[in-house]
């Protein structure tokens, strides 16, 4: 029996080891996200350095005094320090005051990629009507998805054949999409323009690609930035999948770049179906990529996310009023 401690300690002595060890040259070469968009994507998995990075640790302080305790401490340590570092900003960063709920003119978002391959269409469109939401953002739209919700409610649909959509309540007084203003790739968009009680707002809505397509998320960012120039930003909605997190360079330079609020802290919303090829079903969801910005003219009332649903995202539900109801 002594054997076999010896050899479970040994074999775990050995594990936290590899974890502290690579996971201290993640978060390394993590900060050459900054120039790199290659690197950058080692970013998005900081909760996972993090954790895996505290459990090395742990596993170092449980062992006996000598060299491999201290070894692993130390680079279990950095992991720690530097995922910490990469988070750290996201939580801190200061947003407007949180607004109080039955103000005059409040309405309700929901933001959420439906997944094309989505199984759960009739239970998807229940859950989102049920909602009462102002405003539908969606990705990977299919005719089946907007289908249910119209049968469900009366929304009024703009950019009803794309791949990204908006449903509303309000009936859109614009819906065309903004001029390109520069090449390279450009991710989907849908725009739309409303008028209630005097006030006029923009929703812009869009799905980025992966961040491993080489450097094509950040182009697609300077897109998206371009259109939003084009409109007055104290009144604008931006909603969509940007599949980025809050501690990547990327997110933290488009934030500044798009110029709006946004509303979106730390919300995990990605995976809720099983990944891999093996079909892996994770207890939660580890990387926040659905985000939804808003201009100085609306403040928060409230940030949640939704249930599982037939989607490999969760949705996410936001409720905004105009400033001007305080």
């Amino acid at each position: 029996m002594s054997l076999v401690r010896l050899l479970l300690s040994l074999f775990g002595s050995l594990m936290a080891g590899a974890m502290a060890l690579a996971f201290a040259g993640m978060v390394i070469l993590a900060q050459g996200g900054r120039s790199s968009p290659r690197l950058d994507v080692i970013t998005h998995f900081a909760p996972v350095w993090l954790v895996g990075g505290l459990a090395a640790l742990v596993w170092a302080l449980l062992m006996r005094p000598g060299l491999a305790r201290r070894a692993i401490a130390a680079f279990a340590g950095i992991a720690v320090i530097g995922a910490i570092t990469l988070i750290l900003p996201e939580m801190t960063r200061k947003t407007s005051p949180v607004a109080p709920a039955g103000l005059p003119g409040q309405i309700r978002l929901i933001q959420f990629n439906t997944w094309g391959r989505n199984e759960k269409v009739a239970e998807t469109a229940d859950w989102i009507v049920a909602q009462a939401p102002d405003l539908i953002t969606l990705e990977e739209a299919t005719p089946q998805m907007r289908d249910a919700i119209l049968a469900r409610g009366r929304f009024h649909v703009a950019c009803g054949n794309c791949s990204v959509m908006i449903l509303s309540r309000l009936k859109p007084v614009s819906e065309a999409i903004p001029h390109r203003t520069r090449s390279g790739p450009r991710p989907p968009m849908a725009y739309a323009e409303y008028r209630t009680e005097g006030r006029t707002f923009g929703v812009l809505v869009t799905h980025f690609t992966w961040p491993t397509d080489g450097g094509n998320q950040q182009i697609q960012g300077q897109h998206v930035a371009d259109v939003l120039k084009q409109f007055p930003p104290e009144t604008m909605i931006l909603a969509g999948d940007f599949n980025s997190t809050p501690w990547s360079f990327t997110r933290r330079a488009q934030d500044r770049m798009f110029g709006l609020e946004r509303r979106t802290r730390a919300l995990m919303s990605w995976p809720a179906a099983p990944v891999s090829r093996h079909r892996i079903a994770l207890p939660f969801p580890f990387l926040a990529i659905d985000h939804v910005y808003a201009g100085s003219g609306w403040r928060t009332v409230k940030v949640r996310r939704g249930p599982k649903l037939g989607s490999d995202h969760y949705p996410v539900v936001v409720d905004l009023v105009p400033t001007s109801s305080d």
